[in-house]
């Protein structure tokens, strides 16, 4: 059974920045994509950004380029958000999930474990 458990969340000044983690347990990654998306009260769940577990390829949201970034540790099983220049409007809840990288797609159905989530609020 896929586990993801994020951290790093917390409370930052606009133009700051926060590292999110995501550990990842249950199974082996290869063949997988995780992902973060979030979710700000009133609205739907958006897609952040994505990883391929196989090769490293990213995606990340036009609303997040140049500012976020994502990586991962193979050897920590763990998957991190880089968040640089954090604006009030990042302020979410984000969660990491995870796909098979063949089912491609970014939204939230096309995920199919997801993490509790970890609040990030940036104040103004």
């Amino acid at each position: 059974q896929v586990q993801l458990v994020e951290s790093g969340g917390g409370l930052v000044q606009a133009g700051g920045s926060l590292r999110l983690s995501c550990a990842a347990s249950g199974r082996t990654f290869s063949g997988y994509t995780l992902g973060w998306f979030r979710q700000a009260p009133g609205k739907e769940r958006e897609f952040v950004a994505s990883i391929e577990w196989n090769g490293g390829r990213t995606y990340v949201a036009d609303s997040a380029q140049g500012r976020f970034a994502m990586s991962r540790d193979n050897a920590k099983n763990t998957v991190y958000l880089q968040m640089n220049s954090l604006k009030p409007e990042d302020s979410a809840v984000y969660y990491c999930a995870s796909r098979l990288t063949y089912s491609r797609g970014s939204r939230p159905s096309d995920f199919s474990s997801w993490g509790q989530g970890t609040q990030v609020t940036v104040s103004s």
